[in-house]
């Protein structure tokens, strides 16, 4: 019995014991319960809150419009057209594996990659899996109705004019941010600013309710360029004709509003289609004629005959005698014996022995200043993308032999468009002005380089390089004086020049009496018999200026030239 009473002890007190365990571990689950709720609900309130808006919240962005490049008459060079972009949840799409074929079908894509970048992405709520998308199409995929596939509305760079416009324009990347050319150069301007605003989003991702508006979207400025569209596609057609017709390797044409220095035209070949983004390498896009630089050849001879006619010791009624030189080990000598000529012919009939004998007469520091002044050996200040500022070297490392050979083109190099710009200050009367893309309303501020009268003397002699028996006879505009220089240059290759691929230029200034435009064409390589300048781009000067002349209704200075027509059935 006492056993008894002290086994019934033993019970009770292991029953007190364990009731105060429960008991204690009762407590201490609802003081954890409540101590986590106090977390939740009050330290860590901000955080969870902000974690239920990442889920139901979001900021979306609201694109803003590029603005739009037009010609100086407000035809359209690039406009930004609506697109839409397909993008997917990834956690959302992978829960319906099987959806992921019918996706892939739809984007005719394939199968096995639109899996993979979907399941190792799965970490991310927004992926693209197409971009830019005709909105139609777009369409289409979205009335398939599988989960976690959405639409977002986005722009597309588009260029009316394709490959005209190409090198000029550039090319902006799928989020519309300029590349190259002046979608480049003026991107800062040309771009919006998106907007962003405060949406509710279901579990599927869906849009349904906007909250408020943060930022409304700014569209971009649209840019008034200098280009006339009409005399840009007259020079695309020409210079294609000429690289198709020479077989040359490549070709381009400027074309300068000297009182402006306003560019209306700027075409190379070969061209690229920046609506094709397939084309997108640099050796067909980069801009040749703010990029490249070359040897000018005979090109450059008026400008060293400007700084002999600025020196004073020089007329153009200034007899040189052309028999041949020999300047250290160099034999200096023209393709015909010309004699003695004055320095109308010397830029006529292009001659090298003339222009040494001139160019070794001066002083380097004088020639090299005239040089400097009219552009050469820096950039135009045009703010192109990658325009190059070609090659002047200091006249403390010139010798003789360079001296000579830099006379005619050798020893220093340019870009068509300095040479363009050079030819444009001459027409200006010896006025430097920048050179632009925009148009601009009234002329820029000038820097006066060259003595108006050497200028107007400096043109006259030029008249005669383009008249019968000059070497640019082919440059001809009926109706129109031209004053003009031919240009043919072996090309440089690794210990010397080539003796059979050239370079071909003519540059020149229409109407003479009062120059309004200034132009240069370079045909790089052509083959065949026929590689000189006066051959193969004076002929495409002509037909340009032809057309200009007339699209920008500027008076004939020349009529005489011009034969009479007779009219069927007129009376006196």
């Amino acid at each position: 019995m006492k056993w008894c009473e002290a086994g019934g002890e033993m019970d009770a007190g292991q029953f007190r014991l364990r009731a105060r365990l429960l008991v204690g571990l009762i407590v201490a689950f609802a003081l954890a319960l409540l101590g986590r709720a106090l977390q939740l609900q009050v330290l860590d309130q901000q955080f969870l809150a902000a974690q239920g808006d990442m889920r139901y919240a979001r900021i979306a962005k609201m694109p803003a419009y590029r603005g739009s490049v037009v010609d100086r008459f407000g035809e359209p060079l690039a406009v930004s057209t609506p697109v839409d972009t397909i993008w997917v949840n990834p956690p959302e799409l992978a829960q319906a594996t099987d959806e992921i074929s019918r996706l892939a079908r739809a984007l005719k894509r394939d199968r096995q990659w639109l899996a993979q970048r979907i399941t190792s992405n799965l970490d991310r709520q927004f992926l693209y899996v197409a971009r830019h998308m005709d909105p139609a199409e777009a369409a289409k995929i979205k009335a398939l109705g599988i989960p976690g596939v959405y639409l977002l509305r986005e722009y597309r760079r588009y260029y009316p004019n394709s490959e005209v416009t190409g090198h000029l324009l550039g090319f902006t990347n799928l989020d519309e941010a300029g590349q190259e050319g002046l979608e480049l150069e003026y991107d800062q301007s040309l771009a919006g600013i998106d907007g962003r605003k405060r949406v509710i989003q279901d579990g599927r991702g869906r849009i349904v309710q906007n909250v408020e508006s943060i930022r409304a979207p700014r569209p971009g400025e649209d840019l008034q360029t200098s280009i006339d569209l009409r005399i840009q596609y007259l020079a695309y057609r020409e210079l294609k004709s000429a690289i198709k017709k020479y077989r040359a390797r490549a070709g381009s044409v400027i074309v300068i509003d000297v009182a402006t220095g306003e560019v209306l035209a700027m075409v190379n070949q070969p061209s690229f289609n920046p609506n094709d983004r397939a084309q997108y390498e640099v050796g067909r896009y980069r801009n040749r004629a703010a990029t490249d630089i070359f040897e000018p050849g005979s090109s450059i001879k008026p400008f060293v005959m400007a700084a002999a006619l600025s020196s004073g010791r020089y007329r153009p009624e200034s007899m040189i005698d052309t028999t041949p030189i020999k300047v250290g080990n160099k034999l200096i000598k023209d393709k015909h014996d010309l004699g003695v000529i004055d320095l109308g012919d010397v830029l006529a009939r292009s001659s090298n022995v003339g222009m040494s004998k001139i160019a070794l007469s001066l002083e380097p520091e004088q020639m090299h200043e005239t040089l400097r002044g009219l552009g050469f050996g820096e950039v135009t200040a045009s703010g192109f993308p990658g325009e190059s500022a070609g090659l002047l070297s200091s006249a403390a490392h010139w010798r003789p032999v360079g001296i000579a050979t830099m006379s005619y083109g050798y020893g220093l190099s340019v870009t068509p468009l300095q040479l363009a710009q050079a030819y444009a200050t001459v027409g200006a009367l010896g006025m430097h002005r920048p050179i632009t893309f925009r148009r601009v309303q009234e002329a820029p501020p000038t820097t006066r380089v060259l003595d108006d009268k050497v200028a107007r003397e400096l043109i006259g002699l030029l008249e005669g390089a383009v008249h019968p028996g000059g070497t640019g006879e082919k440059a001809t505009v009926p109706g129109y004086r031209v004053a003009g220089k031919t240009g043919t240059a072996w090309k440089a290759t690794a210990g010397g020049y080539s003796t059979d691929r050239y370079l071909a230029v003519f540059a020149g200034l229409v109407p003479a009496s009062r120059p309004r435009l200034a132009v240069v064409v370079m045909i790089d390589e052509p083959s065949g018999s026929q590689y000189y300048g006066g051959d193969v781009a004076a002929p495409v000067f002509s037909a340009v200026m032809s057309g200009a002349l007339r699209l920008m209704s500027v008076a004939p200075d020349d009529l005489a030239q011009v034969a009479p027509v007779t009219v069927a059935g007129a009376t006196p």
